[in-house]
């Protein structure tokens, strides 16, 4: 074969690719001298036409729908905190559920995309993820006490299946479906790849920091999710605008979601408190806040739906006995109580006895919303000691003072930070203690065979810390577990009970 032939032959191959992906039904004939006559002839596969969408409007999808994602996955861990805490578990699950969701979408988007005439499957999915995630922001309650009697593993990987398994699944569908729809020859296929998945994990980026660092902290997960589903259902309608008539079917969905979405966002954003007088309701970074007064002398402060203290405002008091026994068993076990430091603030209860008894207090605090609700409701005043705000694992690698008694109450419910429960966060501690000082620590555990894991686990390796270690039961959950450098744990002073 001549090196004419050669070059006609490929010139003729480049331009039937270039009719199969452009979707051109009718057949071609190879005009190269050579060919066998029943290669002559082939037929197009059945691609789709030439978009008729405008090409922002198509990278704007991609970059919604990314952003999406992230955001449905970061929520639903947030979602669930509440009624399974947030431990490995929570968010083995959803990352996992996310994964799957993308891997099964990525596939389904790609078969789909070969056999659509137009968008409109593709924009159903969108709306029909609206209409889910819409949903979902009303119903996790009910979804989640349905489950919570399974062991913690297994009901938080149901838990993310039903919730949020198909809308991530159909949001996964639009970067491949869309890659083809933008791409009309082959030689374009790796660019246009290439700028669909750029910009989908550009909008993945953006949804990350959006909803760790701006929205969360301001609104309710629910109402975080509503808007979600509000943006995507506008997407869709957007889409069914711009296609008229060839889109009936995508409008109806999408002013379904709007419907849906509409109604979530109107729908209360926390559960009410039974008996009680809501008087403040507020997300953070660390949970879900709210204040609720059951009568002129009882107060409560609730985390994640959790009661974490109750308060007395007449009298200015706890009326929570682990808040008493923390500072009693401070003052007790040490020679001179006249330095603290409490790891967790809670609403400043036990930090604000201390101060106004005269100890120098340090409180280290990892969430900052917590403040203005502890002095509007609670009687804080953060100008009698010394409040800082972070992490208290960081606290103590960077602080170099001495405490005669170190007060740790970190916890939620009866969930406890790993980080500082660890032998290494102990000995930092003990470091921080003078020679005869204590470690006060309260903990929800249980004695129980087959249930004192946590327990014996945390004893064990505060021995390995310390020199002498001492539990106290108060026989309702608090376990109070005290800890001290020096040669004996001495009862100094009686503890009023």
């Amino acid at each position: 074969m001549s090196s004419d032939s050669l070059l006609t032959l490929a010139s003729t191959r480049r331009l039937s690719t270039n009719h199969l992906l452009l979707g051109n039904p009718d057949a071609f004939a190879l005009s190269s001298p050579g060919i066998p006559s029943h290669h002559r002839r082939v037929k197009a596969s059945n691609s789709p036409p030439a978009p008729t969408l405008p090409l922002p409007f198509i990278y704007l999808t991609v970059c919604l729908c990314g952003a999406a994602v992230m955001i449905v996955e970061i929520l639903g861990a947030k979602l669930l905190a509440p009624y399974v805490g947030t431990s490995h578990f929570v968010w083995t699950a959803q990352i996992a559920v996310t994964l799957l969701a993308l891997s099964i979408g990525y596939q389904v988007g790609g078969w789909l995309a070969d056999r659509a005439k137009s968008p409109n499957p593709l924009y159903a999915a969108i709306g029909l993820a609206a209409v889910h995630l819409a949903i979902d922001a009303v119903v996790v309650e009910k979804v989640a006490y349905t489950f919570l009697g399974m062991s913690l593993p297994a009901a938080t990987l149901i838990m993310a299946m039903v919730l949020f398994f198909l809308p991530l699944f159909l949001l996964a569908m639009t970067g491949p479906f869309l890659t083809r729809a933008v791409t009309r020859s082959v030689e374009s296929v790796g660019s246009n790849a290439g700028r669909v998945a750029a910009i989908s994990t550009g909008g993945s980026f953006a949804g990350t920091v959006l909803v760790g660092y701006v929205l969360i902290p301001l609104f309710p997960n629910s109402r975080i999710l509503a808007f979600t589903a509000l943006l995507l259902a506008l997407l869709c309608g957007v889409y069914a605008m711009l296609r008229k008539k060839q889109a009936g079917g995508v409008a109806v969905i999408a002013l379904m979601g709007l419907l849906l979405a509409g109604a979530a966002t109107a729908s209360p954003a926390f559960p009410t408190v039974a008996g009680t007088k809501i008087l403040f309701e507020g997300n953070s970074n660390f949970g879900q806040l709210q204040v609720a007064e059951m009568n002129a002398n009882r107060r409560l402060y609730l985390n994640d739906y959790l009661v974490q203290n109750t308060f007395d405002p007449v009298r200015k008091e706890s009326v929570s006995m682990f808040t008493w026994s923390l500072e009693a068993f401070a003052r007790s076990y040490t020679p001179e109580l006249r330095s603290a430091l409490c790891i967790g603030m809670g609403v400043g209860i036990v930090p604000m006895r201390l101060a106004r008894s005269g100890v120098n207090v340090d409180v280290i605090e990892i969430n900052p919303a917590v403040v203005p609700v502890a002095q509007q409701f609670f009687d804080f005043d953060p100008t009698k000691l010394h409040l800082n705000i972070g992490d208290g694992r960081q606290f103590l690698n960077a602080n170099h003072e001495k405490y005669d008694a170190i007060v740790l109450d970190a916890f939620l419910g009866d969930s406890s930070p790993s980080h500082l429960m660890t032998i290494e966060a102990f000995r930092a501690m003990r470091d921080h203690l003078n020679p005869d000082g204590v470690l006060v620590i309260n903990s929800f555990c249980s004695f129980d065979q087959g249930r004192d894991f946590f327990a014996a686990s945390l004893h064990g390796t505060l021995k390995a810390a310390f020199t002498k270690v001492e539990i106290h039961a108060a026989g309702n959950g608090n376990v109070f577990f005290l800890a001290t450098p020096a040669k004996e744990l001495i009862l100094r002073h009686e503890p009023d009970y």
